[in-house]
């Protein structure tokens, strides 16, 4: 286990989840809609130049799946960072609830910045829509990641871009779902919503995942030139870290 990369995956979701969604929680009725989304698409761009050259600032279930199903990361990484992930998301949860309940006449229990569909939707969406709809929305972030993205770290002006479509994702999605598109981000809070939230966690969770397979399996088609180059680069680095490894051993 490499100790950097899952601490980073850890706090990287953790404050996603602390900030993002605590400006939906605590802030939700002075910047609207709007608001909300740019904290969403502002927190994810500055843990993208943060923590994207150490661990790929993932900090989100879905976007490591796509790794993982685009060959950028073993099986083994992809369920640390799960796991760093949901920690995170349930620790910056209860952060924010401890927060939250400083605030007289705060109400967190029910909604607390959860998702949700049918009588917990704005709009009323039903299961089917909601389903839908975090398939795509999440199938937009996890395929923007991959087109610009090198391997698994974030460069240059990666996180712009990954940032941009997160704030557009919520800009369409609030409305109808309270926008997940990460599985760990609508763990988290709906732990601490009571069971009308956990009852409907679960598209929150296969959705998304379902979003983000699909976005690594499209990027192959529509960017082959980009993923074999990709992997050629990533062949060369192990094949060198085994030469060095090889090297090392043979010196001793």
């Amino acid at each position: 286990m490499d100790k950097r990369t899952v601490t980073c995956e850890f706090l990287g979701t953790l404050l996603l989840v602390f900030f993002a969604v605590g400006a939906a929680v605590l802030s939700g009725e002075y910047i609207g809609t709007l608001g909300i989304a740019l904290a969403f698409g502002f927190v994810l761009l500055a843990l993208a130049y943060t923590f994207g050259p150490i661990s790929g600032c993932h900090v989100n279930p879905a976007v490591t799946l796509g790794m993982l199903v685009a060959k950028r990361i073993t099986v083994r990484t992809a369920v640390e960072y799960w796991i760093a992930q949901f920690l995170g998301a349930i620790a910056g949860a209860a952060l924010l609830l401890l927060v939250a309940k400083q605030v007289p006449g705060l109400k967190t229990h029910g909604a607390f910045g959860t998702n949700g569909y049918g009588y917990r939707s704005a709009v009323g969406i039903n299961t089917a829509g909601a389903f839908i709809a975090e398939v795509v929305l999440t199938f937009l972030l996890v395929f923007v990641v991959l087109a610009v993205t090198h391997r698994v770290a974030v460069v240059g002006f990666d996180g712009l871009p990954i940032g941009m479509a997160l704030a557009v994702i919520h800009l369409v999605g609030i409305p109808l779902t309270g926008t997940s598109v990460n599985p760990a981000r609508s763990l988290g809070p709906a732990l601490f919503a009571g069971s009308p939230a956990l009852s409907q966690l679960w598209l929150f969770i296969v959705a998304p995942l379902i979003g983000g397979a699909l976005a690594a399996l499209v990027h192959q088609v529509t960017h082959p030139a980009l993923v074999a180059a990709k992997a050629a680069r990533a062949a060369a680095v192990d094949e060198a870290l085994a030469d060095k490894g090889n090297g090392a051993t043979e010196a001793s």
